[in-house]
């Protein structure tokens, strides 16, 4: 009998000594930013605990309190990676897509990842709660995600005031801020140019988008045709010009559009114009409503945006094909299925000049911003380049 409570007692101090150890792991993994142990073991048990959107609502709230890891102590000796773009001078090029800090929160926290530009939104003139859920759905067999969220955002206003009191002053990354147009609006070009009016003078802001391509807000995507593209993009460039806004002006385009209404926006945006009156760039691009046969998950099925993996070749074709019909003239975010370095490296042979990843984020972990730059700058110079300038397009022109 005296033996069982000796048994007993070995068998809790053991369990403590388990526990203690595993809880030690964990805390010594998080601390220094083991990328093997984020895509490893805790993005697959945040998969197993909680949905799409939850999980997504916990990373904002880690970022927005700073409790995320340090990745930009890796990126102090990556000179070969500096570029300028806009009068603006990025350390690296790789930025977080939209999508992601709809609100504006969570800027400083992202930076600290070693995002060298961060871009929020997409936000609409007044608060809207999106599509009904759920409305993420995870790929994980396909490492995509597909989502509907249909610009839930919390307004211009409430954005505006976020972004006051989340930067106060700091300047840890180029920021973008990406406009949507509200479910209900009656006016949708009124809708982009009342965010330039909010924005234009925004200190914390470094460049405008104007994002007709998601395909969660009926009628949107409408706005790319032929009959409706330079009306809208003469109105809004003209209150542009109005306004005196000298911010870079940006177009999120769809990787749906068909051949015709890629040459026809690329000669619109080609066009010359007097003043501040242009589009500065393009982002290419939006999520997909194709699903690819090759696709293995049970959510394939969903209705919304595809994002990921299977969006990697259709992107950098599309980044392809933009630069070469605007002649390398107009400044290209490339955007769509980016895990890896080599991925982003391909991107900006294609032509891209900076790039932009959001889905690698749910399946990699956060130290994946670092990890890219790093092994980004090794495969440069493994390849005799010395600046990201050099290999911009080198595909395209080839």
């Amino acid at each position: 009998m005296t033996c069982r409570p000796q048994l007993m007692s070995k068998l809790l101090s053991g369990l403590t000594v388990t526990f203690g150890g595993s809880l030690g792991f964990v805390f010594i993994n998080l601390y220094k930013g083991n990328e093997q142990f984020y895509s490893d073991f805790l993005m697959p048990s945040v998969h197993r605990i909680l949905d799409g959107e939850s999980a997504h609502k916990m990373a904002i709230k880690f970022a927005k309190y700073n409790m995320v890891p340090d990745g930009q102590a890796k990126l102090k000796s990556l000179a070969n990676l500096d570029c300028n773009l806009w009068s603006l001078n990025f350390q690296h090029p790789i930025g977080l897509a939209a999508g992601f800090d709809k609100d504006g929160e969570a800027v400083p926290g992202l930076s600290k990842l070693g995002f060298s530009f961060v871009e929020v939104g997409s936000v609409t003139p007044k608060p809207q709660e999106g599509n009904e859920k759920p409305r993420v759905f995870r790929l994980i067999e396909d490492e995509a995600i597909i989502n509907r969220y249909g610009f839930n955002s919390a307004g211009h206003e409430i954005v505006l005031d976020n972004l006051s009191k989340s930067l106060n002053g700091l300047k840890p990354a180029i920021v973008g801020l990406n406009l949507g147009k509200n479910k209900q609006s009656d006016d949708p070009v009124q809708d982009y140019i009342q965010g330039m009016k909010t924005f234009g003078a925004c200190p914390y802001i470094d460049y405008l988008v104007i994002n007709i391509s998601s395909p969660n807000t009926p009628g949107l995507r409408d706005i790319q045709s032929r009959e409706r593209i330079e009306p809208f993009l003469d109105q809004i460039l003209q209150a542009k010009s109005e306004l005196n806004i000298s911010k870079p002006l940006v177009l999120k385009i769809s990787p749906d559009l068909d051949e015709q209404s890629k040459k026809y926006i690329a000669r619109l945006i080609s066009r010359p114009r007097e003043n501040h009156s242009k589009i500065d760039g393009l982002i290419v691009s939006n999520t997909t409503v194709s699903r690819p046969s090759s696709l293995k998950s049970e959510n394939s099925y969903q209705s919304g945006g595809l994002s990921g993996v299977p969006l990697k070749d259709m992107s950098t074709k599309m980044i392809k094909e933009m630069y070469e019909l605007t002649g390398g003239k107009v400044p290209i975010i490339g955007v769509g299925g980016i895990q890896n370095a080599k991925d982003a490296y391909e991107k900006i042979r294609a032509g891209a000049s900076l790039v932009q990843i959001y889905t690698a984020l749910t399946f990699k972990g956060p130290m994946i911003v670092s990890s890219l730059a790093s092994e980004l700058s090794e495969l440069m110079r493994k390849d005799g380049f010395s600046s990201i300038g050099e290999i911009i397009g080198i595909d395209a022109k080839s």
